[in-house]
């Protein structure tokens, strides 16, 4: 069990989203890189799941840009590939991983009773969970924010105005607690679901007047239906997204941060974004420092 330790985060694009126009893109898909050959020294996480010769990880299934169950029936998104690409280098091809669906309610439970080797779903690292988990990166920064029915009939204009009104979000994710906590939303106005993509369509019904989450998730949401939602473009928070591994594994926790700064030196990391979300956010963001991995 480690302290957060306060980081200095270079939000890059994850603060500041520009929606692309829709249409085919023709980066590779392939974005992942080869599978490696590696060694490691015996009895370290690295060793055993290269000796297993397969990986089980965690990720969102609906989560457009970052981890979407697409047509194949796997997941797709930058949070994949993140994924892919540090399995590629413990020697696990992408056919041995089993991905199961991390909503933001289990994905503490699945690390702790060893469910998953790995969790990679937009997962921000914040200091109630680092009681019970361990995080690799951040590799990405979010910002919360709101998004609206296109045309914006409530005249929502930030987090303070939503009191009085229906906001939905998940339950047990941060951004749940930040407008309880910080803007005193009441159980009546806040609509709590166990999937974000259960207050799109809320959203898009009627029945809520607004969703907030991470910026990145909602514009997946828009780019997917920009007749229907519109983002009102004004993050008030920071949220860096970490790699969830089960506490007691610094080793691992090293070997991440290692082969995302690699990535991040040999393109890999850029393809990753350019090939996912990058489609629509238009920037790529800047690798922020890692947090550390001491016990």
């Amino acid at each position: 069990m480690r302290s957060l330790r306060l980081i200095s985060i270079v939000p890059a694009a994850a603060l500041v989203l520009s929606l692309a126009a829709c249409g085919d893109s023709n980066e590779d898909k392939n974005v992942t890189t080869p599978v490696a050959k590696p060694s490691f020294e015996p009895g370290t996480r690295m060793a055993d799941i290269l000796a297993s010769g397969k990986m089980t990880i965690g990720t969102k299934f609906d989560q457009p840009l970052f981890g979407l169950k697409g047509l194949s029936g796997k997941p797709e998104g930058f949070d994949v590939e993140i994924a892919k690409l540090i399995a590629a280098k413990l020697g696990i091809a992408e056919d041995k991983i089993t991905w199961v669906e991390s909503v933001s309610a289990n994905r503490e439970p699945f690390l702790q009773q060893r469910k998953v080797d790995m969790v990679v779903a937009t997962y921000t690292i914040n200091d109630k969970r680092d009681k019970v988990v361990d995080f690799a990166g951040p590799y990405f920064v979010a910002g919360q924010d709101i998004l609206v029915a296109k045309g914006n009939p409530k005249n929502i204009t930030g987090p303070e105005s939503l009191k009085g009104k229906k906001t939905c979000t998940v339950s047990g994710a941060t951004p749940a607690a930040t407008m309880q906590d910080k803007y005193g939303l009441t159980t009546n106005e806040l609509v709590l679901v166990d999937a974000y993509s259960k207050c799109r369509d809320a959203l898009a019904n009627g029945q809520v007047d607004a969703l907030t989450t991470d910026n990145v998730i909602l514009s997946g949401y828009v780019s997917e239906a920009p007749d229907k939602f519109e983002l009102l473009g004004k993050p008030f928070s920071q949220e860096p997204y970490g790699i969830g591994i089960p506490e007691g594994q610094e080793p691992f926790c090293d070997f991440i941060n290692k082969t995302l700064k690699d990535a991040v030196a040999d393109g890999t990391y850029e393809k990753a974004f350019r090939g996912t979300a990058g489609k629509v956010i238009q920037t790529t963001p800047t690798l922020p420092e890692p947090r550390g991995c001491d016990k």
